[in-house]
């Protein structure tokens, strides 16, 4: 490991070619670029998730952890690991000061792997438009967390105000349990029954609050054409915020799954004794290498985010994003910036516009007004 204190994007990318040749190392079988977002406080959970994902999918580490952005001199300092602590692949780890912690990807475009795919995890607080995120925008894969959130469930309809494909949620992972063993039991009632079934309602008991049983009442009532509610559970739920989960069937059958706090869950259903299945909580770095199995746009997560929210027509949307720069320092909101210059609506004074860069006549007409007041002061 080299430690590169107040350095520079081009003297880390020496420095990890310098170690990859020292060391023998060639880059080979790279899947994808992984750029971690972390807070400081979160640093090292990150650095733990991110080398236990990159021990299943071979890929180049790069944590960026934006610090004291209103330092008065900006400032990078670097770790370039091969083969260390973070995994067996090429890490590095920024810490950027001051205002080049808005300007990130100036930093990180020169690392990203050749013809590798990008995929960005927030394990912070995300922009509340991604567009407004160069990190966001070079990724083809997009992973937050609106579990962290102070509110899961006001973070879940941003996330689907500022849907593109590509987007996922953590919150929607930490359901992939629930879902498969749900999955199971209703295929297990339809081949006993030698005929499809129907789901005509259900509950998901647990957490209202919480993110993923909100999606998983929404991948429910989208999956089964149907109302499904989270209420209040009667006992604690887990992490996952769910505690148990009622699916009712016609023919009057009922089948329910519940959580037993040991790693599992007990399945009740018709005409068979009860069963219990594995239901573990899994770690964060689990989480993390199920997203990064598959880089194309996840459906079924965009249609649980519309059960959840409400907000139609997410898996319609473009796929791209546009990068909209705004300075956080600055302007409270991305609609606050100033907007780029444009042609007026007729051809007349459009050299204006390009040489002068106004907006408008209206624009220009202020501008001149302001030029003249203060020659008027001079």
């Amino acid at each position: 490991m080299t430690t590169l204190w107040d350095t520079t994007g081009s003297a880390v990318v020496k420095e990890l070619a310098a170690q990859r040749r020292t060391g023998g190392a060639v880059l080979s079988g790279v899947a994808l670029t992984l750029v971690v977002v972390a807070d400081e406080g979160r640093v090292a959970e990150a650095e733990e998730a991110a080398t236990a994902a990159a021990e299943q999918h071979p890929c180049r580490l790069l944590i960026v952890v934006r610090r004291q952005i209103e330092a008065p001199a900006p400032r990078l300092d670097a770790e370039v690991l091969i083969g260390g602590r973070l995994g067996p692949g090429e890490a590095v780890v920024m810490r950027m000061y001051g205002r080049l912690g808005l300007h990130a990807e100036s930093v990180v475009l020169p690392l990203l792997a050749a013809d590798a795919p990008v995929v960005t995890w927030w394990h912070a607080d995300p922009p509340q438009r991604l567009a407004t995120d160069a990190l966001a925008v070079i990724a083809d894969r997009r992973i937050t967390d609106s579990s962290l959130a102070g509110d899961p469930v006001a973070a879940l309809r941003t996330r689907a105000t500022d849907y593109a494909p590509g987007d996922t949620d953590l919150a929607w992972t930490r359901s992939t349990p629930w879902r498969a063993t749900l999955t199971s039991t209703v295929d297990s009632v339809s081949g006993r029954r030698g005929d499809p079934v129907q789901v005509q309602g259900g509950v998901v008991e647990g957490d209202p609050r919480h993110a993923t049983a909100r999606l998983l009442a929404g991948w429910l009532s989208a999956r089964c054409e149907c109302p499904v509610e989270v209420v209040e559970g009667e006992r604690r739920p887990g992490p996952s915020g769910v505690s148990a989960v009622l699916l009712r069937l016609d023919q009057e059958e009922e089948v329910r799954v519940t959580a037993d706090r040991r790693g599992g869950a007990v399945i009740t259903q018709p005409y068979r004794p009860e069963a219990t299945v594995a239901l573990p909580d899994r770690q964060l770095g689990d989480l993390i290498g199920e997203e990064l199995r598959r880089l194309d746009p996840d459906e079924p997560f965009a249609e649980a985010l519309e059960g959840a929210t409400g907000v139609t027509g997410l898996i319609d949307r473009s796929p791209v994003r546009s990068h909209v720069w705004f300075d956080p320092a600055e302007a409270a909101e991305p609609g606050g910036a100033e907007a780029a210059p444009t042609v007026p609506e007729d051809s007349e004074g459009a050299d204006e516009v390009v040489e002068a860069g106004e907006h408008d006549a209206q624009g220009g007409a202020q501008e001149d007004a302001q030029e003249d007041a203060q020659e008027v002061a001079r």
